[in-house]
């Protein structure tokens, strides 16, 4: 699996609303790119793409910014992915339901479903009040700490 330059800016910016959260005020998209060491016109591409899939919302003026648009523990990883790089997983640009194989390769599509319920099991697990408190959920943990989960291959 690979995280787009995209998806990646997109979980480090929603993080840094989450730690804004509750209550805090707009931030606003220098800010964030500062933090975060995201190129500002491409934040700015990004945090559209993440209003308009409903996640985040914006306000203008001097004291304007941008805020997650539900709380910080509704909102997961997934969820800012899909809204910047689409489905998670995708083979062929298709949802690995959809293709299909002959012969030998045939058992391909289950390989590909899988793959995908695999990241979903932490994607999906991990909300951005997860990533801006510093605790994940024990089994993203566990996962983590297993020494070949940091062998390269």
């Amino acid at each position: 699996m690979k995280v787009s330059a995209k998806a990646d800016y997109a979980v480090r910016a929603a993080a840094e609303l989450a730690a804004a959260q509750p209550g805090g005020a707009p931030v606003r998209a220098e800010a964030i790119a500062t933090s975060q060491a995201i190129p500002q016109r491409f934040l700015e591409n990004i945090l559209s793409d993440m209003r308009h899939a409903g996640l985040v919302t914006s306000l203008r003026g001097a004291e304007g910014g941008h805020r997650l648009s539900r709380p910080a523990a509704e909102i997961t990883v997934a969820d800012v992915i899909r809204a910047v790089d689409g489905p998670l997983a995708a083979v062929r640009g298709e949802r690995p339901e959809t293709v299909n194989y002959t012969g030998p390769a045939e058992p391909l599509q289950r390989v590909w479903i899988a793959v995908r319920t695999n990241l979903r099991d932490v994607v999906e697990r991990v909300t951005l009040a997860d990533l801006a408190s510093g605790d994940l959920p024990d089994k993203v943990t566990a996962l983590a700490k297993d020494p070949e989960s940091w062998v390269t291959r």
